[in-house]
C-alpha cells in the first residue's frame, strides 16, 4: 500500500475502483510527467448518490461532499495510469463544474470539497490552481464534476 493510500485509510477513505467511461474517452491519460483525468462524477459503487441542481434539489453542503467523492475518483483514475499515487509530485490544476440553479453563486465553496480532500491527502503536493464553473447541466444530472491535472515524479 502506498503512503498516499495509507493516508487515505487514516482519513477513513478507500480508493475506489476507476469509474468506467460513460462514452468514448479514457478516465485518465499520461503524457510525459503529466496525468490528465477526464471529468469525474461523484459515482459511488457505480451510481450517483444524488442528482439535480445545486441551490435547488441539492444543497451546497451536499455538493461539497460530492466534490470530495469526485476528487477521490480522480485519484483512482490517476493511479490507473501512474501505477502508484506516491509518484505524484504535485496537483497542478483542478477544474470543477457545478450544475447550478440560476441564482446559485457558491461554486467555489462547492469545489472546495475537492481541493480540501487533495490537500488533506497529499499535503503541500495537493495545493493547486483551480477553476470553479457553474453550468446548466452535467452528465446523468450529476450535481458536480471534477477534473484533475497532476505532475508525476519521473
Amino acid at each position: 500500500m502506498s503512503a498516499v493510500e495509507m493516508r487515505l485509510a487514516e482519513l477513513g477513505l478507500t480508493l475506489p475502483e476507476v469509474v468506467p467511461p460513460l462514452a468514448a474517452y479514457q478516465p485518465a491519460v499520461q503524457t510525459g510527467v503529466y496525468v490528465y483525468t477526464s471529468g469525474q462524477l461523484p459515482m459511488v459503487e457505480g451510481k450517483l448518490p444524488v442528482t439535480g441542481k445545486v441551490g435547488a434539489e441539492v444543497t451546497a453542503e451536499e455538493a461539497k461532499g460530492l466534490a470530495r467523492v469526485c476528487a477521490l475518483n480522480a485519484l483512482a483514475a490517476v493511479k490507473s495510469v501512474a501505477g502508484d499515487l506516491d509518484r505524484i509530485a504535485r496537483v497542478v490544476k483542478v477544474v470543477g463544474f457545478v450544475a447550478s440553479a440560476t441564482d446559485f453563486t457558491g461554486q467555489p465553496g462547492v469545489i472546495n470539497g475537492a481541493s480540501e480532500l487533495l490537500a488533506e491527502v497529499l499535503g503541500e503536493k495537493g495545493v493547486h490552481a483551480r477553476s470553479a464553473v457553474g453550468v446548466a447541466v452535467l452528465p446523468l444530472d450529476a450535481p458536480v464534476e471534477v477534473e484533475v491535472q497532476v505532475e508525476l515524479v519521473p
